[in-house]
């Protein structure tokens, strides 16, 4: 990329009010069928691709998937980043352009919140890829990430609890933070918490999981979200140029 991806992020909230990331998960499809979904969300109006996932899988396959879907940006002589959201250290690749160095600051194993950070920070340097730091927490009712994470999850009607955490996060200074319902999950994080988070916190908020519509996403946007996320709605997807577009079109 030729601005760092964080700036480039901030720059798009600032003039649309909020971004669109389509996340990629490694472990649901051959690079070559990554390759067609990204050609189809670039298409869409998607702002920049996450990859990653819940479950490990090896770094060959994030290496492949990650050149895959350069190429499904590329071919329509576009520029969108490429950020990893990695589930430990086998899932970075120098052929991504910024890494969410996330901690998920709910998790009850240090691994998760300190661990695989310790472990990583030295590959992410050499690697040479941009690190955006953020806060990362697990929102009932969590799903797979949730329960792999062993995080301790907070409850939907506790948003107060979501920003001592966002805050602590701030405080150790992470710049963003990733509110996730779980992917799958039926419905999308609550509004009370993503406004709580919002208006509480200087934070860049991110919130996934459970964004199946328009009208979820329209909610969590108008609630304060800066940047959403939709994953298992490409996945499931029949027409992902038309899912992703119809709700670009109703937070832009």
């Amino acid at each position: 990329m030729r601005v760092k991806v964080e700036e480039l992020l901030k720059e798009i909230v600032d003039v649309d009010g909020v971004a669109h990331l389509t996340l990629i998960d490694p472990a649901k499809q051959m690079p070559k069928d990554a390759e067609k979904l990204v050609s189809e969300a670039v298409k869409a109006g998607t702002d920049g691709f996450m990859v990653g996932g819940s479950t490990e899988v090896g770094n060959t396959i994030i290496d492949e998937t990650v050149l895959a879907m350069r190429r499904g940006i590329e071919k329509h002589h576009e520029e969108k980043p490429i950020i990893l959201f990695p589930s430990g250290v086998h899932a970075l690749s120098r052929h991504a352009d910024a890494v969410f160095f996330m901690s998920m600051l709910n998790s009850r194993d240090l691994t998760y919140v300190i661990g695989n950070q310790m472990i990583g920070a030295p590959l992410v340097r050499s690697l040479g890829l941009e690190s955006i730091p953020m806060a990362y927490l697990v929102i009932e009712p969590g799903g797979t990430v949730g329960y792999v994470g062993d995080a301790k999850l907070i409850p939907r009607s506790k948003p107060e609890i979501a920003v001592a955490y966002a805050l602590a996060g701030e405080y150790l200074g992470m710049r963003f933070v990733y509110l996730e319902a779980g992917s799958g999950a039926s419905e999308p994080v609550p509004k009370t918490m993503i406004s709580a988070v919002r208006n509480e916190t200087n934070l860049v908020v991110v919130v996934g999981g459970g964004i199946r519509s328009p009208e979820d996403a329209k909610v969590c946007k108008d609630a304060g979200a800066h940047i959403l996320v939709t994953g298992s709605l490409v996945e499931s997807s029949k027409n992902v140029e038309k899912s992703i577009s119809s709700i670009i079109k109703v937070i832009k």
